[in-house]
């Protein structure tokens, strides 16, 4: 066995992040997920930025499809749709993202495949939901962002205005989701709870669920007086510029705030009547005080040195790794978090390791992501094509 999901079959219909991320998570633990792509050109992060070797084979499209067998069929013939129908019924998971009721015209709609292959799990994703005034709309991550309160936090005390992630934590967190519910539905149906189902999410809901447990906490109690006026998480987070660099720390408790100011050489701050705890730092005006007189003080700091002194006192912090060095962090090389291999025509590749580590389903990923219809023959052979009936849709273009 290699892998919590070896055995299970997961055919993938989505393009871009939110499902090839989610469907490359599931083969990460073992599945074996076939990806459909159109026959000519694939799916389009083939050829976001430029193509690396042959097979056209992109960073993005590599970092969301690593482990997959490629399949590229015409569906829009009826022996491209065939071949795929086969699949399904022999499938565990089916996953697409394309805008509500385009899946449905192909003839992929869950409808069609439940009434042939009841135990399937169909999983639609999408932007905003299956109807609703924003359901017909075109959609990417930054859109997301500033509808889900991501955007509206990401800022400063000090600079005031807006900005969004520097990366896609919206497409992202959807296809975490999507993962942890495909397993969820699985497990439902190992138990028999459930046959087959359906499973919804949009990025929407997706993207503020992941914001909401932090980003929402002077939102949630709506009884309290000053909800409003309750301090968050982010409001607290920051990049600290010291006289030479920048590091990140953050201090929850009395005991790691007056860590912090042992490690400023101000050790007589932990009895300062206005910011000596964190009761005290409450009242009006304190807390911007003490931000001020923080400033300050940092200034009179190299980070690198400074951080030696925080790491003594047991206050939570680190340095801002730029790209490069993040590669060579010691906790990272520890860790073997970074791996690399050569791939068959894109040469070296280097990626992160899936996260979790499994005691007795130990996973052995398969590192190289696919070459266009890398796998077409050897799919349609399992599902019981001849080689001559393989060669005939490749002369007319149904399979590639």
């Amino acid at each position: 066995m290699t892998g919590p999901l070896d055995g299970y079959r997961v055919v993938d219909l989505s393009q871009v992040v939110s499902g090839p991320l989610a469907t490359m998570l599931l083969a990460d633990q073992g599945a074996d997920v076939v990806k459909i792509e159109p026959a000519t050109g694939g799916e389009m992060t083939r050829v976001t930025g430029v193509p690396i070797g042959g097979g056209g084979v992109t960073p993005f499209f590599a970092n969301h499809n690593r482990g997959k067998r490629s399949v590229a069929v015409d569906l829009s013939t009826t022996e491209g749709l065939e071949l795929v129908l086969r699949l399904c019924d022999q499938a565990d998971v089916f996953v697409q993202n394309f805008r509500p009721g385009v899946c449905d015209r192909l003839g992929l709609g869950a409808e069609a495949l439940l009434a042939r292959n009841p135990n399937l799990v169909y999983v639609n994703i999408s932007g905003y939901g299956k109807s609703g005034p924003y359901s017909d709309r075109r959609v990417y991550d930054p859109v997301i962002q500033g509808l889900t309160g991501h955007v509206a936090v990401q800022l400063n005390p000090e600079i005031p205005f807006s900005d969004v992630h520097r990366t896609i934590v919206a497409d992202k967190s959807t296809a975490y989701t999507v993962a942890q519910a495909i397993t969820a539905a699985l497990l439902a149906r190992e138990r028999g709870r459930a046959k087959g189902q359906v499973i919804d999410v949009a990025m929407i809901d997706a993207a503020l669920a992941f914001f909401w447990s932090d980003g929402m906490m002077d939102r949630t109690f709506l009884d309290d007086p000053l909800m409003a006026r309750r301090g968050t998480l982010g409001q607290a987070m920051r990049v600290t510029r010291c006289g030479t660099g920048e590091l990140i720390y953050f201090v929850a408790s009395d005991k790691e705030r007056h860590g912090l100011y042992r490690a400023l050489n101000r050790p007589e701050w932990c009895e300062h009547p206005q910011w000596g705890t964190l009761a005290a730092l409450t009242q009006p005006g304190n807390f911007q005080a003490l931000g001020v007189a923080l400033e300050e003080e940092f200034q009179k700091w190299d980070a690198a040195a400074l951080l030696e002194r925080l790491l003594a006192e047991d206050v939570p912090c680190g340095p801002v790794h730029d790209l490069e060095s993040l590669l060579d962090d010691p906790q990272l090389r520890h860790n073997n978090t970074i791996w690399e291999w050569t791939h068959p025509t894109a040469g070296r590749v280097r990626q992160a390791r899936p996260a979790p580590h499994f005691q007795h389903t130990t996973l052995e990923p398969q590192a190289s992501a696919p070459r266009l219809g890398e796998h077409s023959d050897e799919v349609a052979t399992e599902l019981g094509y001849t080689a001559d009936q393989i060669a005939a849709l490749r002369a007319k273009g149904v399979l590639a």
